[in-house]
Parts: structure tokens; sequence; C-alpha cells
């Protein structure tokens, strides 16, 4: 996402999100940290700078932004709930080892699927698990 910081108040209103200085604030972590975060990363990240932040306002926001389609939750393993801003076509990678997640690019127009072909398609996922590369050089060393 190609969002600038001080654009995010515009942004939240331009898609019917009243843009309080907390709502506000978590958006700009999700676009500024690309780590696809829980609900207990963002709020323990945004806690210190706002202290009146509870754990039910992230949550609640986050599903705001879901509900506005600004977000997409990620759920890649069933006891997880993580959330992007990207909006884009795109794949994730979890990390077996260090469960981090990181963005798969997709060339969408070349998956072909026919079997879908007289279906509408809502929504789409694709999620890889393994180990990642830092873990892998980690381990060979």
């Amino acid at each position: 996402m190609k969002l600038k910081v001080e654009d995010i108040g515009a942004y939240l209103k331009s898609h019917d999100i009243k843009p309080s200085f907390q709502r506000m604030k978590i958006f700009e972590y999700l676009i500024t940290h690309r780590n696809h975060p829980t609900v207990e990363m963002i709020y323990k990240s945004l806690v210190k700078e706002i202290p009146t932040l509870s754990k039910t306002t992230v949550y609640n926001t986050l599903n705001l932004f879901v509900e506005k389609k600004i977000a997409i939750v990620i759920v890649i393993e069933e006891n997880e709930t993580r959330y992007d801003a990207d909006m884009e076509i795109h794949g994730h990678f979890k990390c077996e080892e260090c469960s981090a997640v990181y963005d798969i690019d997709v060339e969408a127009e070349k998956i072909q699927i026919k079997s879908l072909d007289n279906f509408q398609i809502n929504e789409h996922h694709l999620y890889f698990k393994g180990i990642c590369e830092k873990c892998l050089e980690k381990k060979s060393k």
C-alpha cells in the first residue's frame, strides 16, 4: 500500500470511518509495520503511546477496517488471527520457526481454475507454511 501517514485521516474518511486518534494510529501501525500483526501485537506496541487504549478498542477497530474493506483477516493457524492492510491480491508465507508472516507476490491473472469458471469469488486466500530463509540460514550455521 502506497499511503502516506499524513493521508490516513482522509483515507479513513473516504471509507466512511471517523478518523479518531486511536483509529488513525492503529491503521498507521498496519501500513508501517508490514508484520501482519495480531490484536495483541498492535496493543502492546501502541499502549505505550496511548495509555487509554484497550484490546477491545484494537479488536473493534480492526473489525471495522475489515467491514469497510480496508484490511483483511489472515488466519493461517486456527488459533491466530492476523490483519493486513494490503488489499491487493497476494499470498502469505508463515515461518514455522520464527512465526513471521511474509507477503508473497501472486500474478492473479495467471491463476486459472477452470472448475470455478461459473462461480463468483468473494474472497481468496493463498497460504504457505515452512521455514523462512532467515531461519534456514541460522540452522545451516
